[in-house]
């Protein structure tokens, strides 16, 4: 009797654990850690019926051959930490050989940090090109608060850190959509980079891109140098909402022209709307409350919603 119960302790130590609640970023991915941890669950029982602990050996919880999966977590080395502004860093990250991520327009990916013994789990998107070779970058804000980010604070060159993905993303199609109208707020930045420098890089694509950066002061505004080459392009505009800017005296003149001191509200959303050149699709990326606000903005200004995407 005493070998039995033993072996039952030893099934139990082989379970898979549930995940909480912390361990989902929320982002609707397929596979969520949920679905992984359901399928490692019927394996596990599988197993046990049959008492055979070789069928629990495929379960790969962490992988090292730098190919990034859905399924499982991958190690990545950090090769450079850059820091934009008071609170927001971008990281770069290595890709074995030449290689590159091969993530289509606007798709996010997972990381996982344990913080005081407590696992998280949190979405981003890359802001490097996808056929970027040879490494991947991401942009992260850093909250006073935020668990993963008092894990990704001691992040430093040559440290590794485990993704997985490539999850979500945007559909977008050369010429399909006469303009698109970004809608993005700090961060929410990221997944729109990717498909805007798709459009200024393809001659092909002549597809009008109003891009809309909302940020609390001039300083706050992440990557400039790159939105600044990107508003070069004929059919490329963008903007920046500054809410916390009182006047455009201290900004420089070549920003002056395109940048409001106030919030994104509905009149503005009016503005930009009829100020854009053909009817446009609308793209939105930000917090919960951004993202419902821009929708209740952008259904008074009679846009319907089968004519936007949210990130």
């Amino acid at each position: 009797l005493q070998t039995m119960s033993g072996n039952e302790d030893d099934w139990l130590a082989l379970k898979p654990q549930e995940p909480s609640p912390s361990q989902c970023c929320g982002s609707g991915c397929k596979p969520c850690i949920y679905d992984v941890y359901e399928k490692e669950l019927a394996q596990w029982e599988r197993a046990k019926a049959k008492q055979d602990k070789s069928l629990l050996m495929e379960k790969k919880e962490q992988s090292s051959n730098s190919e990034l999966n859905p399924d499982t977590f991958t190690a990545f080395s950090i090769s450079s930490v850059e820091q934009l502004t008071e609170d927001t860093y971008q990281y770069r990250f290595e890709l074995p050989g030449n290689s590159s991520l091969q993530l289509s327009l606007g798709q996010h990916i997972v990381l996982r940090g344990v913080v005081n013994g407590l696992e998280v789990q949190r979405a981003y998107t890359p802001i490097s090109p996808g056929y970027a070779e040879g490494y991947f970058e991401v942009l992260v804000k850093c909250y006073e608060a935020g668990l993963m980010s008092q894990y990704i604070k001691t992040w430093k060159k040559g440290d590794t850190v485990f993704w997985r993905g490539p999850f979500g993303g945007f559909p977008y199609q050369p010429n399909k959509h006469g303009e698109l109208l970004m809608l993005a707020s700090g961060t929410g930045l990221a997944p729109m980079l990717p498909i805007l420098q798709s459009i200024t890089d393809d001659e092909e694509d002549e597809t009008f891109v109003t891009l809309v950066g909302c940020f609390p002061t001039f300083d706050k505004i992440y990557l400039k140098p790159l939105l600044q080459d990107l508003a070069r392009y004929w059919n490329v505009r963008i903007f920046y909402i500054l809410s916390q800017e009182t006047s455009l005296e201290k900004l420089p003149w070549s920003y002056r022209e395109n940048t409001y001191t106030s919030r994104l509200n509905e009149d503005l959303m009016k503005t930009i709307i009829n100020s854009c050149r053909r009817k446009p699709f609308v793209l939105i990326c930000g917090s919960s409350a951004f993202n419902e606000d821009m929708s209740k903005y952008l259904k008074a200004a009679g846009i319907e919603e089968n004519s936007c995407f949210v990130f």
